[in-house]
């Protein structure tokens, strides 16, 4: 063998090689390359998304935040306001009861005044009943001068 023909014969199993592969190997390889190029492109296009979505995300957070403290002092405001209400009211309701108590012990005591006055005034007329029947030195009808007593109560 020349080495003409192996070199030939080499040539030609070369390129049977070459068109085998390119005919059935490079097709496969080509298509995977390109699903994977793909889903390369694709995961970029998702990460910047997400990246745009976190941003998003951010600023909205930030809104809720915002949003949430304006609401809590709002919230803060409108409770200070009914707890005042509340004490004011409480304060009123004090004071009518206080009139009320007032009053009610004023009442009594003019009451009690009037019935010390009346027990004070029956009294008196049986001192003065007593001391005339001493000074007489004779018994007094008190029927006879229950009128005399009565209007001495009065004058009392």
């Amino acid at each position: 063998m020349s080495i003409n023909a192996t070199l030939l014969g080499q040539a030609i199993w070369f390129a049977f090689f070459i068109w085998v592969t390119m005919k059935y190997v490079w097709p496969p390889l080509q298509k995977a390359m390109k699903a994977r190029q793909r889903e390369i492109a694709d995961g970029l296009a998702a990460s910047e998304r997400g990246k745009h979505e976190l941003e998003l995300a951010g600023k909205r957070s930030a809104d809720v935040v915002r949003e949430a403290k304006e609401r809590s002092g709002e919230i803060l405001a409108q409770t200070e306001k009914r707890a005042q209400k509340i004490l004011d009211e409480a304060r009123e309701a004090a004071k009518a009861e206080h009139a009320r108590i007032v009053g009610a012990a004023k009442a009594d005591i003019e009451l009690e005044a009037t019935r010390a006055r009346e027990q004070l005034r029956e009294r008196v007329a049986e001192l003065a009943v007593a001391g005339a029947t001493r000074i007489l030195q004779r018994e007094v009808d008190a029927a006879a001068h229950a009128e005399l007593l009565g209007r001495l109560r009065q004058e009392l």
